[in-house]
């Protein structure tokens, strides 16, 4: 389960143990996800290099005190989602090197009596909590004092004494998963100066009396504020804001997955006490159960003018006020992206005066349908830069459109432009149009430098001379099938060509053009695994200069011609063989076999009704039918005897016939003759005997041999029936009439025994 780099994977694999034989060679170590209940104290002692080890989903509840004593190079240890009802603090003595530490999932309720953490000076990540866990005393991080990520899962913690968390002067990154106000009070009391971006999860803010016990967050130093899968209404927004204006350092405020109830009618009015430092605003997925009854927003207008940069994505919003685009006087960056923004809507959003210093807009999957509109709505913004607006559906493209005029980067992928025209902005140095139904490219655009052209229609490449600062092209995923050589050359100043996954037909002067003069300092291709061109370039990344030609690229229609002589010639030898020696045969015999298979050995005594089943060939027909079966029928008693012309099943196929006949029958009859060799479906009758009867090595076959015949005249395929008439009797049809009661008397008796 070692790889070169010592990195052994023995995860989901069922383990019970750690497995025997681990060495000192080994640098990462995962057992994640098995069914381990212990760690004893041997199990890890000679893994003395031992970087990671993952334990993480296993079941562990119990570990010797001194499993990880020998691992002091140890940097990760994962028993996340295990079964520890308690913690140690003798199990990491000796992790000196421990950087990272995952402990939540598992039942413990408390850290412990002693300080669990207090030999470890280089963590810097430390996760722990689960539902269980309800108590956090002071002592528990005695010996930390630096962490970049402490996440905390508090959900039912119930006790938390205060000074806990003040003995860690500095965490980058807090995240908390709480649901008591109180308790998060407490936690934040202690975190005032040390923590740098905080993250609540699941925390309900529902309740206006319970706010003011958050005042305390308005001294906390953090820089970043984050909501995720937090309750929020419109009472206690105001409070919320009130409380974020006052923090003195915070810069960006993030609220992901949360839920809003209220239709943003705040009963009291936010002062505009406005935060001289808060920068970024990020919603993502925002639930407003009602958002077509959101109002204007006129209350927070007072706090926007600051604002540089804001996300809301994927909250259903179909309108900015405005209002508040003009308010947002600092704005460089914005994306509403994943929204349901239409023409109209936007050209109400993007008003005169509205975004005035925006730079950077992100429009992509909205519901915008007119891309002249589009344009025109956001032709005023006279700093954009960059625009998204892909993933919309346009569908067609004007003529002629206006545009920002220093608009430079535009997407206009996935939104079912059929062609490309004059709308395009000649100022652009990055353009996409990506994921279309282009046929064809040939835009006159002189600042252009990347363009990104990747599943179109395109049968050419575009023309080099109306984009002459081009240094990047993709044209992956489209329908070029070869370049000229004025192509080719045309593009000799570009840095970077992605051509791969087209479906180009090799030619040999063509690739010795590329490999000898071609110019184009990367050629990214990836090729798809077909007869092609593209083959000599198959190295990601390859330089041009390491095209090599082979016998197949250069000469595809003789080497393809050549495969087809070869493939027919083995096609009719395949046949002659098959001829000669009675494939055919043999193939009709093995379906025989399968449907003889299909059924029991031997019918239940109840299903058989016949005597014998009577295998003859026409040409003996007189002699079966007016001499045998006179003969055995008119018997005393009489024999009841199965023949194809009066007992088979009309409209049955004959082969089951022949099956279902034999099966019925105790004996089986096989009246031999020349005729009989060469009888098509005397031997289909033969061919089920010989599985049904002969290998069964009993005495249900009778044969008779109504004239004399040569061994070497039965077919050698039939090998164990000529077996049988060298080694068993068998009876022959005598012409002297004194010598015929005797052969009915023995064959009388053969059919009886």
């Amino acid at each position: 389960s070692c790889d070169a780099s010592q990195l052994c994977n023995c995860s989901s694999i069922g383990l019970d143990s750690i497995p025997l034989g681990l060495t000192a060679k080994i640098t990462v170590l995962n057992l994640a996800q098995n069914r381990i209940k212990r760690i004893q104290s041997q199990d890890l002692q000679q893994a003395v290099n031992l970087r990671a080890l993952l334990l993480q989903s296993n079941k562990i509840s119990s570990i010797d005190e001194d499993s990880f004593q020998s691992l002091e190079k140890l940097e990760l240890l994962d028993l996340s989602n295990n079964s520890l009802a308690h913690l140690s603090p003798l199990w990491f003595g000796h992790l000196f090197s421990l950087q990272h530490l995952y402990l939540q999932g598992n039942s413990y309720r408390d850290l412990g009596q002693s300080s669990l953490f207090s030999s470890l000076r280089n963590l810097s990540s430390l996760h722990l909590g689960n539902p269980q866990f309800s108590v956090i005393r002071q002592g528990d991080f005695e010996g930390i004092d630096f962490l970049q990520k402490l996440w905390i899962d508090g959900s039912n913690l119930s006790q938390y004494e205060q000074g806990s968390l003040k003995s860690i002067k500095q965490i980058k990154h807090m995240i908390i998963n709480i649901r008591s106000i109180n308790i998060f009070s407490d936690l934040v009391r202690d975190l005032v100066h040390s923590v740098a971006w905080l993250e609540v999860r699941r925390i309900a803010f529902s309740n206006v009396a319970e706010m003011q016990v958050l005042r305390v967050m308005s001294s906390s130093f953090a820089k970043k504020i984050s909501f995720r899968q937090t309750l929020l209404t419109d009472a206690t927004v105001p409070e919320i804001v009130s409380i974020l204006e006052d923090m003195p350092k915070l810069v960006e405020l993030e609220l992901v997955d949360c839920r809003l109830l209220g239709t943003g009618q705040w009963k009291m009015e936010i002062q505009a006490k406005t935060s001289q430092t808060l920068r970024v605003f990020t919603i993502k997925k925002l639930s407003i159960e009602e958002f077509y009854l959101f109002t204007d927003l006129q209350a927070v207008e007072g706090l926007l003018s600051l604002f540089t940069r804001i996300t809301v994505q994927n909250t259903k919003v179909f309108l900015v006020p405005c209002r508040i685009s003009q308010n947002l006087l600092s704005l460089e960056y914005l994306d509403l992206s994943a929204n349901l923004l239409g023409d109209l809507s936007l050209e109400h959003s993007a008003c005169q005066g509205g975004w005035p210093s925006l730079q950077t807009l992100n429009l992509s999957q909205n519901s915008l349908s007119d891309l002249e509109k589009t344009s025109k709505s956001l032709s005023h913004l006279g700093n954009l830069i960059v625009l998204d607006i892909s993933q919309n559906n346009f569908g067609e493209i004007p003529d002629v459109c206006e545009w920002p005029k220093l608009l430079k980067y535009l997407n206009l992928s996935s939104t079912q432009i059929p062609k490309v025209t004059n709308c395009i902005p000649r100022t652009l140095e990055v353009l996409d149009v990506s994921g279309n139904n282009l046929k064809e490219f040939g835009l006159q655009l002189p600042l252009l430098k990347e363009l990104y052209l990747s599943r179109n229609q395109l049968k050419t490449l575009p023309g080099a001379a109306p984009i002459p600062n081009l240094v990047s092209l993709s044209v992956r995923r489209n329908k070029l099938n070869s370049f000229s050589k004025e192509e080719f050359e045309s593009f000799r100043r570009m840095e970077l060509l992605d051509a791969g996954d087209n479906n180009f037909i090799c030619s040999c002067e063509f690739l010795s053009f590329i490999h000898r003069e071609a110019g184009i300092a990367q050629v990214l291709v990836g090729w798809p695994d077909r007869y092609v061109c593209d083959s000599p370039l198959a190295v990601r990344g390859a330089q041009v200069g390491a095209v090599h030609l082979s016998l197949m690229e250069c000469h595809r229609s003789l080497v393809v011609s050549l495969i087809c002589v070869l493939v027919f010639l083995v096609i009719l030898l395949l046949v002659a063989v098959g001829y000669k020696y009675h494939v055919v045969w043999y193939l009709r015999m093995t379906w025989a076999w399968l449907q003889a298979k299909r059924k029991p050995k031997r019918a239940p005594p109840k299903d058989v009704c016949y005597d014998a089943f009577v295998s003859y060939s026409e040409n003996d027909s007189e002699w079966v039918e007016n001499t045998m079966v006179r003969e055995l029928e008119q018997a005393c008693p009489p024999f009841r005897l199965c023949l194809h012309k009066r007992d088979f099943v009309p409209g049955k196929w004959i082969v089951d016939n022949i099956i279902d006949s034999i099966e019925k029958s105790r004996k089986t009859l096989f009246v031999l003759s020349e005729h009989f060799v060469q009888s098509e479906w005397c031997k289909y009758e033969l061919d089920f005997s010989h599985f049904r009867l002969f290998d069964e090595n009993n005495d249900a076959a009778i044969l008779v041999l109504l004239e004399p015949i040569q061994s070497k005249a039965i077919p050698k395929r039939f090998c164990k029936l000529r077996k049988i008439m060298n080694t068993k009797t068998y009876l022959e049809w005598p012409l002297e009439e004194e010598q015929q009661q005797m052969f009915w008397f023995n064959l009388k008796i053969a059919l009886r025994s």
